[in-house]
């Protein structure tokens, strides 16, 4: 598979970024996905606000929130509304669990709520290699069930079907994207998709991610994830490639071609760049990352294959510091802003007369006090190694490790970290700062010049109930707990 090899890194229910070439519905400017997998997640009408601040006229949703989608009544922002994989089983042997889906998220939304939705994203990335085929059986018939009850609803002339996919449903023999066909395993599945899928007139959506090619392979060129600075351009048939996404993007047209779909929409579902987690995930690659695709959109260029604009959608809008880091702890920082919504680096999204990022607004934060360990605390103390193993478990230690943001901080610093994480997503509760004899609150802010030490968002009574459930499930262990011991 050589360049264009595809890795399965999407273990459960992640949200990814849209790009599109779209003839239907489609409109210009940038489109971004908005995840909610947060701790303590924006209101989502500061969000609202937020993208129409920075011109996005498109964003594609996980679920359909009801306070989401009522957020975005009347804000001319066209919606992609999703449907989590662990409901396909009973929208695909229930049609009328379809319609009433179908009522309660789209008509009702869209009828009486002026809310512009444009897709229904059916499962994410149900066929990955890491599911083990767990979604293959389900898929397409909650595809049908959805299109059949947008009809009987009257709006599937108006509402498009579709499957966001990762990349990993198509493969190549080699570095050239001519040699592309859908995965052998599910050839036939795919070929059933697609077809209906162009009889429906519904786009084919695909997650393209080439972060993933150099976080997976130790030997990728770096300049070919990028799109500028490859040398080694590889020649197909006439058709030059010198990065990464148009080699995997122009993959999957070959391999519609082959099957007889030449003209079907692609939307790209998710497409972006890691700013921590991981030594490649870094402001000054994602910088360099989405300005230059962005550069690309607005110029309005295509792929070899497939040349001329395209609409997108950017993975992602904020950080969410409650995914999964199965994939690995660059997953919860795909934001272009912070959680906050505070931006991170320059970006022209040519949508804006400031030409880059404008931050949300009238935020409100918890009190400036930070949970770090005290200074006559020894880090020989047998209580040391578990407490961080605790606050880690059920916080967000991500941003610590080889190449991270907070990869310099010595053994105090790590555990520090760990402490306040645990502390501010509990909502800085005295009782969250109290590791045995190791903890205190201070008024002093412990960041560093490359490190933040966090202070989270003050969220309402409403929002924190929806959080409960979360907080008590203890997330992944990040790797990173004895860590500190390297610098004792």
């Amino acid at each position: 598979m050589g360049l264009l090899k595809v890795f399965n890194f999407r273990g459960i229910l992640v949200p990814l970024l849209v790009f599109a070439a779209l003839a239907v519905g489609s409109v210009s400017g940038i489109g971004v996905n908005w995840g909610n997998q947060a701790t303590h997640p924006l209101p989502p009408p500061t969000v609202v606000k937020l993208l129409r601040d920075n011109g996005i006229q498109k964003v594609k949703l996980f679920d359909a929130d009801d306070y989401t989608l009522n957020a975005l009544s009347k804000s001319g922002i066209q919606v992609m509304v999703g449907i989590p994989n662990e409901m396909l089983y009973m929208l695909a042997n229930s049609v009328k669990a379809a319609e009433n889906w179908v009522s309660k998220n789209v008509s009702a939304h869209v009828s009486s709520g002026g809310v512009d939705i444009r897709y229904v994203a059916v499962g994410n990335e149900p066929f990955l290699s890491t599911l083990n085929g767990t979604f293959e059986a389900t898929t397409l018939p909650a595809l049908q069930n959805i299109q059949s009850a947008l009809i009987k609803a009257g709006l599937s002339n108006k509402v498009k079907v579709t499957v966001p996919l990762n990349a990993d449903v198509y493969e190549s023999s080699t570095d050239k994207p001519s040699t592309g066909d859908f995965r052998a395993n599910i050839h036939d599945l795919m070929l059933q998709i697609v077809k209906f899928l162009s009889d429906n007139g519904a786009p084919f959506t695909v997650n393209i991610y080439p972060f993933i090619s150099l976080y997976k392979d130790a030997n990728f060129p770096v300049d070919y994830a990028f799109f500028n600075g490859f040398a080694s351009s590889i020649n197909d048939n006439g058709k030059i490639y010198d990065n990464v996404f148009d080699a995997n993007y122009d993959t999957l047209v070959w391999a519609l071609q082959k099957n007889g779909f030449d003209n079907i929409p692609i939307i790209v579902g998710e497409i972006g760049w890691p700013t921590d987690g991981d030594r490649n995930a870094n402001f000054q690659y994602a910088q360099r990352f989405n300005q230059g695709f962005m550069t690309r959109y607005i110029a309005g260029k295509g792929t070899p294959m497939r040349p001329g604009p395209f609409d997108a959608y950017l993975f992602s809008l904020v950080d969410e510091d409650a995914k999964s880091i199965q994939p690995g702890n660059f997953e919860r920082h795909w934001g272009l802003f912070y959680f906050d919504g505070q931006a991170k680096y320059q970006l022209n999204l040519g949508s804006t007369s400031s030409n880059g990022l404008v931050p949300a607004k009238n935020v409100h934060y918890l009190a400036k006090k930070w949970c770090v360990m005290k200074p006559s605390a020894s880090l020989d103390d047998p209580q040391v190694v578990p407490s961080v193993s605790y606050a880690c478990g059920r916080a967000d230690c991500t941003s610590l490790g080889y190449g991270t943001s907070c990869g310099g901080l010595d053994a105090r610093g790590n555990i520090s970290y760990a402490f306040n994480s645990y502390y501010q997503i509990h909502d800085q509760l005295d009782s969250a700062c109290k590791f045995p004899g190791l903890s205190m609150i201070t008024d002093k802010n412990p960041s560093t010049e490359t490190c933040l030490f966090r202070i989270m968002i003050d969220v309402d009574d409403a929002s924190l109930d929806g959080r409960v459930g979360l907080l008590q499930k203890p997330v992944v262990l990040v790797l990173f707990v004895f860590m500190f011991f390297t610098v004792m």
